[in-house]
């Protein structure tokens, strides 16, 4: 079997595909929008980013369903007919 080249479109359409692009990309939401509401006036900015990275993480890890729908929804609605 031959390989395929690696082309720009395959690469975009790999993360696009991917759950874990949607997994990384909702944690990074969640943090940017609950973050602000944790933090305490006097926190320091380590323990800000250490805040940031912890709910990162568990926005990472709550949005496995949610990332795997994204990508079916997406798969259906690009590949159409031509789903493996």
């Amino acid at each position: 079997m031959a390989k395929r080249p690696v082309t720009p479109a395959y690469v975009i359409f790999y993360i696009l595909f991917s759950p874990d692009t949607w997994r990384i990309v909702m944690g990074i939401i969640f943090a940017v929008l609950l973050v602000p509401h944790i933090v305490k006036p006097d926190m320091t900015m380590p323990a800000r980013a250490v805040l940031y990275i912890m709910v990162a993480t568990i926005g990472y890890a709550a949005s496995g369903l949610p990332a795997r729908g994204i990508t079916n929804l997406l798969k259906r609605l690009i590949l159409g007919d031509k789903l493996p």
